[in-house]
């Protein structure tokens, strides 16, 4: 439901794909934080999950590097190794965050 109009998948082809993040006024903006609105950094987790259609089920490794904003357009990129499941997350081919899980 907290991820109900928060992005647009705007492509999604084989192993890669992108969003765009709704504006500032979306819930979970105006919940982290008002005055400075960032991505929290599981939701960036949820929100690869639910685009793969898969289920979490350990956080290997949750790197994230750089703040993310409304409006945001981020870039996917994913590889598979059995159950193990990579993702490096792009913004104007900058990295900003790197995630790691096991994957149902």
């Amino acid at each position: 439901m907290i991820l109900n109009h928060l992005y647009t998948l705007t492509c999604k082809e084989g192993a890669r794909f992108c969003v765009r993040l709704s504006d500032a006024s979306h819930p979970v903006f105006q919940a982290h934080f008002p005055t400075n609105p960032i991505l929290p950094g599981f939701i960036l987790l949820d929100l690869s999950a639910e685009i793969l259609g898969i289920e979490i089920v350990k956080i290997q490794k949750a790197k994230f590097l750089k703040n993310i904003t409304p409006l945001s357009v981020l870039w996917f990129d994913t590889q598979t190794h059995e159950k193990t499941l990579k993702i490096r997350v792009t913004q104007n081919e900058q990295k900003v965050a790197e995630l790691t899980y096991e994957k149902r």
